[in-house]
């Protein structure tokens, strides 16, 4: 096989040592925030704060607070981080992120993506909330958008997820997710499984994102793999979802074939309360495969939506061998309460 140039012009090499045992590469990792805010345009952003004053918060700490809590303890300088100007910048370096994000995928010719999302009551709900749970069907669907619930403006982002107007099924490699399940059994993870969506509903927004977002419906077979982040009680440690990713990895070299496979986190970071701190340390820690760091990020900081950071420890426990090539942050401020999301962009090959 011939060299694959990435979205950002560096070479993924694809070469083999002749006679060389075939087995699976994992060849590409990818973290990417999934928010809203990437669905929308610039003037969107500020249209948050109808949802933001509504819906229920958490500070840095993880305490629960309201919206106006969170605007009496806002620092002085969170207005100048909201205006227009900012604002733009902000977009359109997280627009230029996106694509670079689905140039990446794209050029790495990937035959499978294992993807690590979380289910927000989408599939799963408090009758039945696994922890860690890897979907083995043929296929999983993608349904149109409801649209009972929710302002217009709401509705039109939250849209872009899904498909338009009929569901369509997207490929799933069965056959690599039943050979996880196999694996992560033997190192004595307790893994869900599902061959199945419920009839009339789809994947959640998580795993929408990669399909519509990313691959915008042209995509490799995935092996969706849902992590409860958000729910109490039975949230996976850090330890344990970055463990869980070194088992994954374990797995895919030893799964025969010449498959090339990538994993993608997708969610995150901080958000609903931006936390430029606790991202900045999550950044770091990946940059500099700082793996106990990782493992020990403490977990009253990693609820809401920042549990999502759960899915980006999977990934870097899967990707210790990769090296991380670039990544870019931006701080979505969009209300003066300092609300909205740590959109993260990483790719490692």
């Amino acid at each position: 096989m011939l060299p694959i140039a990435s979205g950002d012009g560096r070479v993924i090499n694809t070469n083999r040592p002749v006679g060389f045992n075939e087995m699976a590469q994992l060849v590409l990792g990818i973290g990417v925030s999934h928010s809203p805010m990437l669905n929308a345009e610039v003037g969107d952003w500020l249209l948050f704060i109808e949802r933001d004053r509504l819906r229920d918060h958490l500070d840095k700490d993880g305490n629960p607070v309201t919206y106006d809590d969170l605007l009496r303890q806002v620092d002085s300088g969170m207005l100048a981080k909201i205006q227009p100007e900012k604002l733009a910048a902000r977009h359109a370096a997280a627009m230029a992120n996106l694509q670079k994000i689905r140039e990446t995928l794209r050029d790495a010719a990937l035959d499978t993506l294992i993807v690590v999302g979380d289910d927000q009551d989408e599939l799963y709900d408090e009758r039945n909330t696994p922890c860690i749970l890897i979907y083995r069907g043929e296929t999983i669907r993608n349904v149109p958008l409801d649209g009972s619930n929710g302002s217009d403006w709401s509705k039109r982002l939250a849209a872009r997820y899904y498909e338009e107007t009929e569901p369509h099924e997207y490929p799933v490699d069965a056959a690599l997710a039943h050979h996880l399940i196999d694996c992560l059994i033997d190192r004595e993870f307790d893994i869900a499984c599902a061959n199945a969506v419920t009839p009339g509903k789809g994947e959640g927004h998580a795993f929408g994102f990669v399909h519509n977002r990313l691959y915008e419906g042209d995509t490799p077979p995935v092996v969706p793999i849902f992590m409860n982040t958000y729910f109490p009680p039975n949230q996976a440690s850090p330890r344990r979802c970055y463990r869980l990713g070194q088992a994954i990895a374990e797995a895919v070299a030893a799964y025969p074939g010449d498959a090339r496979v990538g994993i993608l986190a997708s969610g995150g970071l901080s958000h609903f309360t931006v936390d430029e701190e606790l991202d900045g340390e999550v950044m770091r820690a990946l940059r500099e495969k700082d793996a106990a760091a990782l493992q020990a990020l403490p977990r009253n900081k990693l609820n809401g939506g920042s549990s999502e950071i759960r899915n980006w420890l999977c990934a870097a426990g899967a990707l210790e061998q990769l090296p991380l090539t670039w990544m870019d942050y931006q701080p979505g401020y969009r209300t003066p309460a300092g609300t909205g999301t740590g959109l993260c962009f990483a790719a490692w090959f």
